[in-house]
């Protein structure tokens, strides 16, 4: 009708929303910018609303909207969550723990230092020098580098050394990681020619022999650590696949993923090839993460002959793929516990979890549900034996005995019961299983079983 006034006009103003004390005060916590998004995504969304025939919102009503906005992209921020799903090395949780060495370096990382200069002559010096020191020296080899993953170190090796050459890999081996990487994918992007040998289940020494010709550049052995073929399967080991060096000049390059560097049956933990055995058996270069078994940051790890990795670090792709100052210094403080054995389990976070005795956890456990009791909070709690795993690609199909709370509320259901505990500052992420929240004692770190009690109480006080 002729002279109506569209109702989307009477929404309030961005100015007058700003004057409003409730969103002047979160200018202050969030700054104006962040606020000022929120407030359109808010505006526009009430005036779809409008559009469809709803009647104008209160001013009260479109504040409130804007609070919770906010608070949900504030929710989206890097911070503390508490990991009570019992997967150690959670890729969603930002996988290793970082040692409380590693951390202490970071905060005190608030001012310049001598990431790339040379203090004797003041001129430019090494990049990851102690770094790639303590990587010979733990390792045995002649030399190391560091880039961002373990996938893009074996891109590097591939680009820069194989290029237009032929690579070796075992059928069994042409692994799928996290986010669909898969390695044909890899060598062919790095413009190496890939060459498949054997079968699913098995590769045999002969199976690489006969695939030899003038073109080959590399044989890549890749250690399954994020699957195991089990059953009737074969794999060559690295020291065979060197043996083949003397018929022909090739570089042996062993990709071994999660990279233990401690034999990890001496913690009553599975075999694990380790990257020292590995150069031990002539291996020419071998690439692994720093994230995994090693316990750090997200780092990809070249090690072995010097020739070879300074002919990498010249490659265009190193300049691009390097780490920053904050990776090279978290990675040299993890790996400096590597040098003390006697201590290494108490100061490693990874390994720590990963060998806590199942009569401990039980322990805990216990303590926390008479805690739970004790506090009336009006929920069911069990204390169960479960199962823990490594997660991260690491030490795969190996169940590590532990001991859970088992949650129950006749007011929640458990995937609500979860997403509460998620919405919890700081969130506690949990796993469910047959109608139950469990809540795994050996992820949990110091402090956090407060926290769980806290949270449990909020909410059955909801």
């Amino acid at each position: 009708m002729a002279g109506r006034v569209d109702p989307r006009r009477n929404l309030a103003s961005v100015s007058h929303l700003l004057e409003e004390s409730r969103i002047k005060a979160k200018v202050k916590e969030y700054s104006r910018p962040m606020v000022l998004d929120a407030i359109h995504d808010v505006l526009n969304w009430f005036r779809s609303h409008i559009k469809k025939g709803e009647s104008p919102p209160e001013i009260k009503n479109i504040v409130e909207k804007v609070e919770s906005v906010l608070l949900k992209n504030e929710a989206e921020r890097l911070r503390h969550v508490v990991n009570a799903t019992g997967i150690i090395l959670h890729t969603g949780l930002g996988r290793a723990v970082l040692p409380q060495q590693a951390v202490d370096a970071l905060a005190d990382l608030n001012r310049c230092c001598n990431l790339q200069i040379d203090l004797q002559t003041g001129k430019r010096g090494r990049r990851n020098y102690m770094t790639e020191y303590l990587l010979q020296k733990l390792t045995g080899a002649e030399a190391a580098m560091v880039v961002n993953n373990n996938a893009v170190a074996t891109l590097l090796i591939l680009s820069a050394l194989c290029k237009g050459k032929e690579v070796i890999v075992s059928r069994g081996q042409l692994i799928e990681i996290g986010g669909s990487f898969r390695l044909p994918d890899c060598i062919h992007q790095s413009g190496a020619i890939m060459v498949e040998v054997g079968t699913t289940n098995k590769t045999h020494l002969h199976d690489y022999e006969r695939a030899l010709s003038e073109n080959t550049g590399i044989i890549l052995r890749v250690n399954p650590s994020n699957y195991r073929i089990i059953g009737f399967s074969k794999l060559v080991p690295v020291a065979d696949l060197v043996s083949i060096k003397k018929k022909q000049p090739v570089i042996v390059v062993d990709d071994l993923g999660c990279g233990a560097l401690v034999n990890m049956e001496k913690y009553g933990l599975p075999e694990e090839p380790t990257v020292p055995d590995s150069i031990a058996a002539g291996a020419d270069l071998v690439c692994f993460s720093g994230d995994k078994l090693i316990g750090g940051p997200q780092a990809g790890i070249i090690v072995g002959k010097k020739d070879l990795i300074d002919r990498i670090k010249k490659h265009p792709l190193t300049r691009m793929t390097r780490v920053c100052k904050l990776t090279d210094l978290a990675l040299e403080q993890t790996l400096r516990l590597f040098l003390e054995p006697d201590t290494l389990i108490k100061n490693h976070p990874t390994l720590r979890m990963l060998t806590i005795p199942a009569e401990t956890l039980k322990k805990r456990a216990i303590k926390l549900k008479k805690k739970i009791e004790e506090k009336k909070i009006t929920m069911d709690v069990r204390v169960e034996e479960g199962e823990s795993e490594t997660g991260g690609g690491s030490m795969p199909g190996t169940p590590i005995k532990t001991f859970v709370l088992a949650v129950r509320s006749a007011t929640f259901s458990p995937d609500r019961l979860s997403h509460l505990l998620r919405q919890n500052e700081p969130p506690i992420i949990t796993r469910i299983k047959e109608n139950e929240v469990l809540l795994d004692m050996r992820t949990l770190l110091e402090g956090e079983e407060e926290i769980l009690l806290d949270a449990l109480k909020h909410i059955a006080s909801s």
